[in-house]
């Protein structure tokens, strides 16, 4: 996924054209990442970002003069470094010799250990979605988006699936295992239950996953 389209003004990036300010704006997008894994929102200040990119203050200005445009780009940068991970739920779907349940412990496997490298980034805008909503409407976009592909993968067991509406299905297992990323990742791991390593979460959530599309379902008799 690319930079969402900008809504307002106050939300446009100048992008820079020579190859010095593009360098310069890498490092303040990237310094940027680094601010908000490290100190979350608070920790995120024009001043900051500019001592931690080593540029001077008008290399911000000169593409923007809105701390939250900048925090945005910064967003967006860190979010391509999470979709880019999701290829795996294509290379899912075009792999064979899975069974039904090895193919959906496999789905609920990528999805937790994409939430497990992305956590320290992950953490903060999470926590931040609920009071911005910029970053809720672009995160939910991005959300719809790992949410096709995820389901896209358990759709290929459709045949195998004993629920009377095999898409409807696997979408609410998408959101059932998505919150428990969610919450897991966002409040810690003993916020909801008692607190299990990951591969212990992995497991107990594709078991789940998979009693709720492979196992007999009183609609279906």
């Amino acid at each position: 996924m690319g930079t969402s389209t900008e809504r307002t003004d106050d939300l446009a990036i100048r992008q820079p054209r020579q190859e010095r300010t593009r360098q310069a704006w890498a490092r303040i997008l990237e310094a940027g990442v680094a601010l908000i894994e490290e100190g979350g929102y608070e920790a995120f200040t024009i001043a900051a970002v500019c001592e931690r990119a080593q540029v001077a203050p008008r290399a911000v200005y000169d593409r923007t003069t809105s701390k939250d445009a900048l925090f945005l780009a910064v967003y967006e940068h860190g979010v391509i470094r999470v979709t880019a991970d999701q290829h795996v739920f294509t290379e899912l779907q075009s792999r064979e010799g899975l069974s039904p349940t090895e193919l959906i412990t496999a789905a609920v496997t990528a999805l937790t250990a994409l939430f497990a490298r992305h956590a320290a980034f992950l953490k903060p805008i999470l926590l931040l979605s609920g009071a911005h909503p910029e970053v809720l409407r672009r995160g939910r976009d991005h959300v719809h988006l790992l949410a096709d592909a995820f389901t896209a993968v358990l759709l290929t067991a459709r045949d195998h699936f004993t629920h009377p509406d095999p898409e409807a299905a696997a979408r609410q297992c998408f959101a059932t295992a998505f919150s428990a990323c969610v919450v897991r990742t966002a409040h810690g791991a003993d916020f909801a239950t008692t607190p299990v390593d990951h591969d212990t979460f992995t497991s107990h959530l594709a078991l789940s996953t998979a009693r709720t599309l492979l196992a007999p379902h009183p609609a279906a008799t």
